[in-house]
């Protein structure tokens, strides 16, 4: 891929809501792991490197196991290693960042609902469309890992 420039010395306030954003959601009842998992599995799904190699570091750096993260895009079949709640924050993440397939079930919606309550679900949605937006961003402009 061929060099790109870099948006924010292009526009210079350009990150400013995505990080406003991130800002509002580091104060959820999800805790770190979880959050990286809906940062990491969106990354996949976008084919975002730069963002899959940031969030990687981070989920090993807060604990998590690196065996999860071999099988997190097959967790279907490795359910054994998920919670329940880590099922329902994965297929919210698929189906929230693959929406122009299949929208989001109401199934999918409402065992999120029933396992976190409207407020955390509605922050579980904002996390997955964040990530989206950085993924697009990231895509978009050629971001690289470090």
């Amino acid at each position: 891929m061929k060099t790109r420039f870099i948006l924010p010395q292009v526009i210079p306030q350009a990150y400013k809501p995505f990080i406003d954003l991130d800002k509002l959601l580091a104060d959820t009842e999800l805790d770190k792991i979880q959050k990286e998992m809906i940062k990491i599995r969106t990354s996949q799904i976008n084919g975002c490197a730069y963002c899959l190699n940031v969030h990687t570091k981070d989920a090993l750096k807060y604990g998590e196991r690196p065996e999860r993260l071999h099988v997190l895009s097959a967790w279907r079949e490795a359910t054994n290693w998920f919670s329940e709640k880590d099922q329902a924050i994965l297929q919210l993440t698929e189906e929230v960042t693959l929406i122009s397939q299949h929208g989001v079930k109401d199934e999918t919606f409402d065992k999120a609902v029933e396992l976190f309550g409207e407020v955390t679900t509605a922050q579980i949605i904002l996390s997955i469309v964040a990530m989206n937006a950085w993924n697009r961003l990231g895509v978009a402009f050629g971001k690289q890992p470090e």
